[in-house]
């Protein structure tokens, strides 16, 4: 009996039930669809390369979802909440008939759990087909080349999926519970009649609070654009707290302020509904001002993590191909008290020997103590660490472009070439070029062969080397060695364990008696600058499209249940409408209306705190290197606007469909 009776309910009910479903379907899709990660082809090859990595990258996974869970299991009790209000008064009537609490509970038990069940195996079935092209975006993300595609179910994702969503629902079974038991018939028989009140004391107050917000923002933006990502720390917390602050002001004022503005305009205020739409709007904006800010704020983190995240492990990427063109690099740096102080010779003492499918070339950096600004005097708009020039023979960096497989340049004896892996030294070189075409060393008159300078690193270093200047062999030979250098591409099948063995060999010198002969030895691998850099943002970029996509479908669910909760508070106004004369055209009309304004609100402003957010972020990339950004601000987009729709149209179908059924 109790079975039939939810669902009948559940049939009759579910267009109010159609947010609910949708929002657990898509929760359980997502989260599927990223636990089963560690099954896909893609990962599985990145494990076999890298099993440490892997086992890290999970364990972050694993940690994320169970955030995930929190955000998710709040937002189910929430949909609960809402779907047991929504029909306070049927219960009433139950009650009135002399039903008892706990019958009515199983009621919304059964009820509960055939939605959950019918919107549980909707979401699988979508996260097993999504978790398939998920392999496309690890590939993406972790730079894979997959050798195939294989069909692939994580029973372990599923497993855990399963645990995680029962707990909800039991979760939401126990809040229907409590709600019940705290229920009287007559609040539940009157509970459409309490409508929410707005008080305006003094308009005043809400202009004067609009313009502070207006204020906070805008210091909150003028400090993160002028200061940006790499400034001090306390201006960008203050810039953040302005900018919270700002926003919660925004939407507890924004309400009145409107009013209070269109108030003024007659033809506006009075023409058709609008007074009507403008109070339904300005209640809910009023009384869900803290949950607006937070929902701005959660699509402002989501916007902007989507669009710049990819750009900046892009970013990372291209940088370290710059900064570690070689497999490794390693440097001695000149010093008289150590008996050895080429770098050759040194392997030579400590026995480091390559195989002969290895290409190796050694060579030396000089330095005549001569800065940059002794040649480049910087302005306001350049500015820059003033340090060293650095110097490299032409033969010397000819063997590097042959390992780098490049072609060799042709120095006459009064040519030197510009050399700089510093982006920041872009416009500064660049601007001395193009005004000057002879540089002064050691009183003697060069010609600069390059036009503009060019962005290379002679060899595999994290460090900026800003200046390097590559001179004939005269030149050099009357400085002093300042380093001696090696720079390696291992040959074979084997070149991580070739990398990992001679950084090995490096450190255990740099540990040993050694060190007193030979002085310290530095080495940089390309592998391991990849994984401590580029692989740390790829895990949190990871991490961060996950979250992401959370926050912006609850943002949107919430949305969507506080517009249906007005339809369902704000029934009997319609029917007055209806009473008045008011067609049905008229009356979904202003509902539209409603329902866009409210979407819109948090939406417009978590754009324009992206905007910024961006630039930002933007700027703080772009000062690395020179991504292309554009790929990941469309698919952002197409993400945002795709989920945005969806809640939209279900939201105003809903909300329709509720006025409908009490006034036809």
């Amino acid at each position: 009996m109790y079975f039939n009776v939810a669902l009948k309910n559940v049939k009759k009910s579910f267009r109010d039930y159609s947010v609910y479903f949708l929002t657990l379907a898509l929760s359980v899709c997502i989260f599927y669809s990223f636990n089963s990660i560690e099954s896909q082809k893609a990962l599985n090859e990145v494990a076999s390369a890298d099993p440490l990595y892997m086992k890290s990258f999970m364990s972050l996974i694993s940690i994320a979802s169970v955030f995930v869970s929190i955000i998710l299991g709040g937002l189910i009790l929430y949909a609960n909440n809402f779907l047991v209000k929504r029909r306070n008064k049927e219960l009433g009537i139950y009650m009135t008939l002399g039903m008892s609490k706990i019958k009515i509970l199983k009621i919304l038990m059964i009820e509960t759990i055939i939605v959950g069940v019918f919107s549980f195996i909707s979401g699988l079935f979508l996260g097993i087909i999504a978790s398939q092209g998920l392999s496309i975006l690890i590939s993406k993300i972790f730079d894979i080349k997959m050798s195939g595609y294989t069909f692939v179910i994580s029973m372990k994702a599923m497993i855990k999926t399963i645990i995680s969503f029962g707990i909800m629902f039991v979760l939401a079974i126990m809040l229907n519970s409590i709600i019940i038991s705290k229920y009287k018939i007559i609040d539940l028989l009157t509970v459409g009649r309490k409508n929410e009140e707005v008080k305006f004391k003094n308009q005043f107050i809400y202009i004067v609070e609009f313009i502070l917000s207006v204020i906070s923002l805008g210091i909150a933006y003028n400090l993160i654009l002028k200061n940006g990502l790499n400034g001090d720390n306390i201006i960008l917390i203050k810039s953040i707290v302005l900018g919270v602050i700002g926003t919660v002001l925004f939407f507890f004022s924004l309400s009145g302020f409107i009013l209070f503005i269109i108030k003024k305009n007659k033809k506006i205020y009075f023409k058709g509904l609008n007074i009507f739409t403008i109070k339904q709007i300005n209640s809910k904006v009023n009384t869900n001002f803290i949950s607006m800010s937070i929902i701005c704020l959660m699509l402002f983190t989501t916007i902007t993590t989507l669009s710049t995240g990819l750009s900046f492990k892009e970013s990372l990427k291209a940088e370290n191909e710059i900064f570690t063109p070689f497999d490794t690099s390693a440097t001695l740096y000149s010093n008289k008290k150590n008996s050895i102080n080429y770098i050759k010779e040194a392997f030579q003492y400590m026995k480091i020997k390559f195989d002969n499918d290895d290409k190796f070339v050694y060579y030396n950096e000089y330095k005549n103590g001569s800065n940059i600004s002794d040649i480049i005097i910087p302005d306001d708009n350049n500015k820059y660490d003033d340090s060293n020039i650095v110097y490299v023979k032409t033969s010397d960096y000819n063997k590097i472009k042959e390992l780098k497989k490049e072609n060799a340049v042709n120095l006459k004896d009064n040519e030197i070439l510009i050399v700089s892996n510093s982006p920041n030294m872009v416009p500064l070189i660049n601007g001395y070029m193009k005004n000057n075409d002879t540089i002064i060393i050691q009183g003697k008159e060069f010609n600069i062969k390059n036009k503009e300078f060019l962005q290379e690193s002679l060899k595999s270093d994290k460090s900026y080397i800003p200046f390097t200047v590559i001179a004939n062999h005269e030149i050099c030979d009357s400085m002093t060695v300042y380093s001696s250098n090696v720079d390696i591409n291992f040959g074979g099948d084997s070149k991580r364990e070739k990398e990992n063995n001679f950084n090995n060999m490096i450190k255990l010198h740099n540990n040993s008696s050694g060190y007193d002969k030979i002085g310290y030895l530095f080495s940089t691998s390309k592998i391991a600058t990849y994984d401590s850099s580029v692989g740390m943002t790829t895990k949190a970029l990871f991490i961060a499209i996950y979250v992401g996509i959370v926050f912006l479908i609850s943002s949107m669910a919430v949305l969507s249940l506080q517009q249906l909760s007005e339809a369902s508070d704000s029934i009997e106004r319609y029917v007055s409408l209806k009473k008045l004369g008011v067609n049905i055209k008229d009356i979904n009309k202003t509902i539209f209306t409603q329902t866009l304004v409210y979407f819109s609100i948090p939406v417009i402003l978590a754009i324009v705190h992206s905007v910024i957010g961006i630039k930002v972020a933007s700027g703080f990339i772009l000062n690395n290197n020179k991504p292309n950004v554009g790929g990941s601000y469309i698919v952002t987009a197409i993400i945002f606007i795709t989920i945005y729709i969806i809640y939209f149209y279900v939201t105003y179908s809903g909300y329709k469909s509720i006025v409908k059924n009490k006034i036809v």
